[in-house]
């Protein structure tokens, strides 16, 4: 018996891409931000802060401590604090990494001639997206670090207030400070992320009849998976990203990005590169699977609803 040849399909008009995308990365962004604040705050504490902090502030010592610490001290809102550089800037964010993933492996299979990737074609192509949406998320980032950090509670009232505060005591070049750790971060996770999707949807192909639930389950799975792999690539960048966007102008403790990484490694020893690990896995791990599922169900319906195109799975 031969198998039936795959349907070749024109791909979802990259506006279609980016309102799925976007409506992924809200989803993921709306149920994961509490997971940020505790990464971000876990990922600040250094043996020697920054910052002066008050005598008062004890230590986090792990994700569940962290979790009980700002809602008894702070309240359950403090862990939705800074959401809106996320909200505003995060949505795109994903919606350029699918979109620029599909285009960027469009472009590739063009200029080399294949029909289908590899893994490691699949991750190099991820990575391209992952660089392309860093430039775009860095101010953003930057302003969701500051407000995430318990030291400056007291110095920025809300997004608006820190923007124009670190507009005019830093200059507007702050708001660069950090992309090239942040290259790193992205690079390194939509990479591995990729390409585990595409390995595993290699090996457990979709068969003729899958129901939707068994689809979705399969896409949830593999987005975890790529979202858990990827998280523990990324996580040194991301540690080092995090601390030089929270440094204050003058300050010059964190540079590039390897030194960085170096520097955190021979001070605080290798457990420091993975700070926040916890629930950045969970956010990361989840809300990758969360996010695919929600791009490729969009996805199948924009293009069965408005292009009337059959479904098309990423290579």
């Amino acid at each position: 018996m031969t198998s039936k040849p795959r349907q070749k399909v024109t791909p979802l008009p990259f506006a279609y891409q980016l309102l799925a995308g976007t409506m992924a990365g809200f989803a993921e962004v709306v149920c994961m931000h509490p997971l940020d604040v505790v990464k971000t705050r876990l990922q600040l504490q250094t043996l020697r802060p920054l910052l002066p902090k008050p005598s008062t502030m004890v230590p986090y010592t792990s994700m569940i401590d962290c979790f009980a610490k700002t809602i008894q001290n702070e309240g359950a809102s403090r862990l939705y604090r800074g959401v809106i550089p996320p909200l505003v800037a995060e949505a795109a964010k994903r919606a350029i990494k699918f979109g620029a993933n599909e285009q960027w492996g469009f472009a590739v299979k063009k200029l080399f001639s294949i029909d289908n990737f590899s893994m490691a074609q699949a991750g190099f192509v991820g990575a391209l997206a992952g660089a392309t949406e860093a430039f775009w998320v860095t101010p953003f980032d930057l302003v969701k670090v500051r407000l995430q950090d318990r030291a400056s509670l007291e110095q920025y009232r809300g997004t608006i207030d820190c923007v124009r505060k670190v507009l005019g005591q830093e200059g507007a070049m702050t708001f660069s400070h950090g992309l090239e750790a942040t290259l790193w971060r992205h690079a390194s996770f939509s990479g591995v992320y990729f390409m585990i999707i595409h390995g595993f949807r290699t090996a457990f192909p979709q068969r003729p009849g899958t129901t939707k639930n068994e689809a979705m389950l399969r896409n949830f799975i593999a987005g975890t998976m790529g979202g858990f792999l990827g998280t523990l690539v990324n996580t040194p960048f991301d540690v080092v990203k995090s601390r030089i966007q929270n440094q204050r102008k003058g300050t010059h403790t964190y540079g590039f990005t390897l030194p960085s990484v170096a520097k955190i490694y021979r001070e605080e020893g290798f457990r420091a590169l993975y700070k926040g690990l916890a629930p950045k896995t969970v956010r990361l791990g989840l809300g990758g699977g969360l996010m695919l599922v929600v791009f490729d169900s969009l996805s199948d319906l924009m293009r069965k609803r408005i292009t009337q195109q059959p479904a098309l799975e990423a290579a």
